[in-house]
């Protein structure tokens, strides 16, 4: 047996997941009372489900960088094992999710980054070297900030989403 299948056997069973979305336009439907649907953060909650996971959905904020931060301030404080954030990670001025969690990484995961871009770049061509997807450990756990198109939010945890008990395993020195 392989040490990472080794890990793997060892991993917790039970993992919570807590799922955010950053989006202004839908943050601002939500502030206004008008109906909006966060396909992506739903998406993404009903995969890491569909894997077994705990998941609670904590909804839409706005592309901001202080208020990301409280939002990964309180999700790295409670008792989630993982946090998935899902839009802000392209290039546009105003997708500054990275920017906002980078900070909190004691480890980055690049090769998840990596991977991300060239099983995306097999669905949509070069338009994938747009994507600053990542994900690293904060506080012995796992955040990850993906693109928020429901099929990059597929292809984002149906890549990583077998791997995040022995990730988070490995994360907290427990092997």
């Amino acid at each position: 047996m392989q040490p990472h299948e080794i890990h793997r056997s060892r991993s917790q069973v039970k993992v919570r997941v807590a799922v955010l979305t950053a989006s202004t336009s839908r943050y601002e439907k939500k502030v206004r009372g008008e109906p909006f649907q966060d396909e992506s953060g739903l998406l993404a909650a009903d995969i890491l489900r569909g894997m077994g996971y705990e998941v609670e959905y904590l909804g839409v904020v706005k592309d901001d960088i202080l208020m990301i931060r409280k939002a990964v301030i309180e999700s790295l404080s409670g008792d989630f094992d993982i946090l998935v954030i899902t839009g802000g990670t392209g290039i546009s001025p105003t997708d500054v999710t990275l920017e906002a969690v980078k900070p909190f990484f004691e480890k980055e995961i690049e090769g998840f980054g990596e991977i991300f871009r060239m099983e995306s770049f097999k669905q949509i061509g070069a338009a994938a070297m747009l994507s600053r997807a990542a994900a690293g450990i904060a506080n012995g756990k796992l955040v990850m900030a993906i693109p928020g198109s429901p099929k990059a939010v597929e292809t984002a945890l149906n890549l990583f989403g077998r791997e995040i008990p022995h990730t988070i395993f490995i994360a907290r020195g427990l092997h």
